[in-house]
């Protein structure tokens, strides 16, 4: 016999109905709650695995999103690095370009400097080719135009600094200051004149003297050349540094006392005087004179003229212009409203000047070359023979050498600047190289590119603005740093707006996809609840129906 509870056919469909309408309600209730009609992948395999494909790659793109927005950063912080770095490079072309107005505007200094960094050498005796006791003669005149002149001394322990500050103090101790050294940031020994007055260094002829490998120790070889004197008695090592780009002779005098003229004869047997009427110039008819500059090391010589007679101050002029080997290098012109013969160096190239008269007789050539008082020669230039006046020219200032040192701290704070242009230790003015990606498989970048622009990397020397070649040097790689700077920072402007761009998009294409996966999963709220409410009355009315259904089994309690 069975204990099973027997139902009839109504009340069981009506009891599978209510289940039914129970289990889409507890389905509505749970889309409802969560908002999504596909909480799992037994809600529907298809749209739950698609839309969590797209919500992986949304995740996926999000994550990207950062590393592009800290690329944007980064070409951010090396764009404001340009910015600056394109105002210190500005100001370094401005520094330079006051370096060419000051050269053309000014007249120069008679200075010598060095090449020879003698910062640490501790005793020039010990440490160099030269000896101590060795010496050196400096003259040049004092205010009043008389020739002076000291003698200064290599003494034992003596150091590039000692020695610079012995020629300081000699001729501030025995004469009024004329002349000064120092020792240059760069190590190299600087002498130089007060008042741009012409200078003249003579080795001293023996045993103490300093030869060419001592000169060259000093840095100060290339000023020097050997001069001769009196029928080639007596030969020395000296170098006569004048201030500017041009040396004249004083003015010279006929007898009569008027002044000389372009058209006056040389070599006529007549003299030619200073304003004191003092012979200065007297040459035979058979005298020759001949111009050797001194162009970078190399000796080119030329406009040999042997007087006759006839030749006359402005053949001896157009001899010089006129000649292919020293036109380019040197003019000459002799000024009649001065009477002064005048020679001027055209290449920076140009180290020195050598003008030489040989004569057969014992004739007079003092002409004050360099120096407008008069010779700045110690031995005494007259005799039969070659006479030798050399003369080195020096166009740098102190204002040269103090624009040159705010150029030079001008690329330190280059350097400075680029160092810090830094973002999470990627440098683009450093060399660094930056790579942003832009999808989740990284086949899709952009790499900017870096640039080294330090103050070498855009090719900015160290300055020093004693020449119109190092000034024009300089100018030339400023105006080339300018422009690298200018053109890089056009290139991070592109490569932002490509980066910004793909961000963007990247953002947009997250919408997408999650848009995409919410047209899968999400539930309609209204239509949700729209359900509930149906199923409800449904459940509500299945209730009934299962009432109604049992109503035939309550009539047999009548019975009863």
């Amino acid at each position: 016999m069975s204990s099973d509870v027997v139902l009839t056919a109504a009340l069981r469909n009506n009891l599978l109905s209510l289940q039914n309408t129970q289990s889409l309600i507890d389905k509505t209730q749970l889309r409802l709650a969560t908002g999504l009609k596909v909480n799992s992948a037994l809600d529907g395999p298809s749209s739950f695995f698609a839309a969590q494909s797209l919500d992986n790659r949304a995740s996926d793109l999000s994550r990207l999103l950062d590393g592009i927005g800290q690329s944007i950063k980064t070409i951010e912080a090396a764009d404001n690095g340009v910015t600056a770095l394109t105002s210190l490079v500005e100001q370094a072309q401005s520094i330079a370009a006051s370096a060419r107005d000051e050269l053309a505007s000014s007249e120069g200094e008679a200075r010598l400097v060095g090449t020879v960094d003698l910062s640490d050498v501790a005793d020039l005796g010990n440490d160099t080719s030269i000896t101590d006791g060795d010496q050196l003669v400096i003259t040049t005149t004092d205010n009043a135009g008389v020739q002076i002149s000291q003698t200064i001394t290599i003494a034992d322990g003596d150091s590039a600094y000692t020695f610079a500050e012995r020629i300081t103090n000699a001729f501030a101790d025995n004469e009024n200051g004329e002349i000064t050294a120092s020792i240059t940031d760069e190590g190299f020994l600087s002498i130089e004149s007060s008042d741009g007055r012409t200078f003249k260094l003579t080795t001293v002829t023996g045993a103490t003297e300093l030869d060419d490998t001592d000169l060259t120790a000093l840095g100060i070889n290339n000023a020097f050349e050997v001069e001769t004197r009196t029928g080639g008695g007596t030969a020395v090592n000296a170098a006569t540094i004048v201030a500017g780009s041009t040396i004249s002779t004083v003015s010279l005098f006929e007898s009569s006392g008027d002044l000389a003229e372009a058209g006056d004869l040389i070599g006529n047997g007549g003299a030619y005087l200073d304003a004191d009427g003092n012979t200065i110039l007297s040459l035979d008819a058979a005298a020759t004179i001949q111009i050797t500059v001194n162009n970078n090391g190399t000796a080119v010589s030329s406009n040999i003229i042997t007087t006759d007679g006839t030749t006359t101050f402005q053949d001896l002029v157009d001899s010089i212009n006129l000649d292919t080997n020293l036109n380019q290098l040197v003019s000459a012109n002799f000024d009649s409203s001065t009477g002064q013969l005048s020679f001027t160096s055209l290449s920076d190239d140009v180290r020195n000047i050598q003008f030489v008269a040989t004569t057969a007789a014992a004739d007079v050539i003092d002409v004050g070359f360099g120096d407008p008082n008069g010779t700045l020669d110690p031995i005494t230039a007259a005799g039969a023979g070659a006479e030798d006046f050399v003369f080195a020219f020096n166009n740098s200032t102190e204002s040269l050498d103090s624009l040159a040192a705010d150029y030079n701290s001008l690329r330190e704070q280059i350097d400075s600047l680029v160092t810090d242009a830094s973002y999470r230790g990627v440098n683009l003015l450093n060399g660094d190289d930056l790579t942003t990606f832009f999808n989740e498989t990284n086949t899709s970048r952009l790499t900017t590119s870096g640039a080294t622009f330090t103050a070498n990397g855009l090719g900015l020397t160290e300055a020093s603005f004693r020449s119109s070649t190092e000034i024009e040097l300089t100018n030339t790689q400023a105006r080339n740093a300018l422009a690298s700077v200018r053109n890089f920072g056009s290139s991070l402007a592109n490569n932002l707006s490509i980066i910004q761009t793909r961000q963007s998009f990247t953002e947009q294409t997250i919408n997408t996809l999650q848009a995409g996966a919410d047209e899968l999963t999400v539930a309609d709220q209204n239509e949700e609840g729209a359900n509930l409410l149906a199923l409800q009355t449904r459940q509500t009315l299945g209730i009934t129906s299962l009432s109604l259904a049992s109503q035939s089994q309550q009539a047999v309690l009548r019975l009863f």
